[in-house]
C-alpha cells in the first residue's frame, strides 16, 4: 500500500489493516500488561505487585493517549502515519522502561514485551516494505542500544529472535505483494481488452461505410486534380487529408477484423525498401532525411510481409512528425545471436516525457495534437503477432529511439 497517495480505496484498505492491527495491539498490551504485572505477581508473591517500576502506570497514559491522536488522523484522510506513531511511542517507551528498570542494579536482564512480536509479525499486512524495514530496523536497533548501555549480553537473545521473525514475515511480505502486483497486472490486461472490444466493435460499425465514400472522394478529387491542374491549388491538400483519413480507418479496421497471420520467408531489406519508398516523397518535403543501415548479410524473416510494412510507415510516420523542422532518421537493422531481428528506428524529433512513454500503446492516448492514438497500437499488436517487444527511449528536445526485435524464425505458422 503506498503511503501519502490521497486514493479513497488505499486509505479504506489501509484504515481496515490498521483497525486489525489497533484492536489486536491493545488487546496483546493490556493482557499482557495483567499478566506480567498484576496476576503473576499476585500468585508468586502472595499479593498484587503491579507496575510500579520503570515508567509505570505513566506509559499507559502514552498508549491510550494514542487514540484520541489516531482519531484525529483519520478524519484528516491520512491514516498511514498512525502505524508509525503507535510503533515509535511503544519502542521508546520500553527503552526507556528496560533503562530504568535495569540500569545501575544487579538485576538480571529479563525486559521485552510480547507486542513486539506482533508488531514484527504484523508487518506484511499494510503491503509496505518501508514500514517492514523500519519496524525491522527499530527492533534490533533497540536491543543494541539496551545492550550496549547496560553492558548486557542477554539482549543477543531477543535480537536472535527478532531478527528470525523478521525475515519470516520479509517472505510473507513478499508473497503478499507479488499476489498483488499478479492482480494488478491481471486488471490491466482485462481494461486493455475491454478497450480493444469496444474499438473493434466501432470498427466493425463504421470502417466499411466510411472506406467506400472516402475512396470515391479521392477518386473524384484526384480527376478534378487532372482536368484543372492549374486552378486546383487545394486538390493536393485535400488528397493529403483523405489518405490521412483512409489511414486512420484501416488502422481501426485492423483492430475490429479477425486477423489470420501467414508466415513467410521476406526479405527485411525489400519490406523496409518499400515502406521508405512510401514515405520518401512526404519526408523530402518536410525536410527528413533517413539513412539506412543494414549489418551484415541478413537472413529471410518469417513473417507477415504486408503487416510489417504497416508497422514501418506508422513508426517512421511518427519520427517524422516529431521533427516538424525536418532532421534526420536513422533506421539501423541487424541480427541479434543469430536467433533475433533488431530493427532500430531513431528520430532528433521533441522526444516524450517519461510518464507518457508508460501509456503509450493505449488505445486513443496520443502526445501528439492531431493523433488518434491507433498507429503505435495497431504497430504493438503487429510485433506482438509476430512473437516480438517493442522498446521505446526517448529524451526530452534530443529524440526518440524506438527497438523492434522480432524472431528470425516463427515457431508457429500460423496465428490468429
Amino acid at each position: 500500500m503506498n503511503e501519502g497517495i490521497n486514493n479513497p480505496k488505499l486509505i479504506y484498505e489501509e484504515k481496515k489493516a490498521l483497525n486489525l492491527f489497533l484492536w489486536l495491539f491493545y488487546i496483546t498490551y493490556i493482557a499482557y500488561e495483567l499478566l506480567f504485572y498484576y496476576i503473576y505477581p499476585s500468585f508468586s508473591n502472595g499479593g498484587i505487585i503491579g507496575n510500579s517500576d520503570g515508567v509505570g502506570p505513566l506509559a499507559y497514559v502514552f498508549i491510550f493517549g494514542l487514540i484520541p491522536v489516531t482519531m484525529h488522523f483519520y478524519k484528516k484522510g491520512n491514516p498511514y502515519i498512525v502505524k508509525y506513531l503507535f510503533v515509535f511511542t511503544f519502542i521508546i517507551l520500553d527503552t526507556v522502561n528496560s533503562l530504568m528498570m535495569y540500569l545501575g542494579t544487579d538485576k538480571t536482564f529479563a525486559a521485552g514485551h510480547i507486542v513486539e512480536v506482533l508488531i514484527v509479525l504484523f508487518t506484511p499486512i499494510f503491503v509496505n516494505k518501508r514500514y517492514f524495514w523500519t519496524v525491522s530496523i527499530v527492533m534490533i536497533v533497540k536491543y543494541v542500544f539496551v545492550g550496549i548501555v547496560l553492558w548486557e549480553p542477554l539482549v543477543l537473545a531477543p535480537m536472535g529472535i527478532y531478527i528470525i521473525l523478521s525475515l519470516l514475515a520479509y517472505a510473507i511480505l513478499n508473497r503478499f505483494s507479488s499476489y498483488i502486483n499478479s492482480i494488478t497486472l491481471a486488471h490491466n490486461e482485462l481494461r486493455q481488452k475491454e478497450k480493444l472490444a469496444v474499438i473493434g466493435q466501432m470498427a466493425t460499425a463504421i470502417g466499411h461505410e466510411i472506406k467506400n465514400p472516402l475512396s470515391s472522394l479521392r477518386g473524384f478529387t484526384q480527376l478534378q486534380q487532372e482536368r484543372h491542374p492549374n486552378t486546383s491549388e487545394y486538390a493536393p491538400i485535400m488528397i493529403q487529408e483523405i489518405d490521412r483519413i483512409n489511414s486512420i480507418v484501416n488502422d481501426l479496421m485492423y483492430l475490429g477484423k479477425p486477423k489470420v497471420i501467414t508466415f513467410e520467408k521476406a526479405s527485411i531489406e525489400e519490406i523496409i525498401t518499400y515502406t521508405l519508398s512510401i514515405t520518401k516523397q512526404k519526408s523530402e518535403s518536410q525536410g527528413v532525411m533517413v539513412d539506412t543501415i543494414m549489418e551484415g548479410p541478413l537472413p529471410p524473416l518469417d513473417c507477415d510481409a504486408n503487416q510489417l510494412k504497416q508497422m514501418f510507415i506508422n513508426l517512421i510516420k511518427n519520427a517524422k512528425e516529431s521533427m516538424p523542422n525536418g532532421g534526420k532518421i536513422r533506421i539501423n537493422v541487424k541480427v541479434i545471436e543469430g536467433k533475433r531481428m533488431l530493427i532500430s528506428i531513431q528520430d532528433e524529433g521533441c522526444g516524450i516525457a517519461d510518464e507518457d512513454i508508460l501509456s503509450l500503446g493505449e488505445p486513443f492516448y496520443t502526445t501528439k495534437q492531431d493523433g488518434t492514438g491507433l498507429g503505435l497500437l495497431v504497430s504493438n499488436q503487429i510485433i506482438s503477432d509476430h512473437h516480438g517487444k517493442m522498446t521505446i527511449d526517448s529524451s526530452l528536445d534530443k529524440g526518440t529511439t524506438v527497438n523492434v526485435i522480432i524472431p528470425i524464425t516463427q515457431n508457429n505458422t500460423r496465428a490468429k
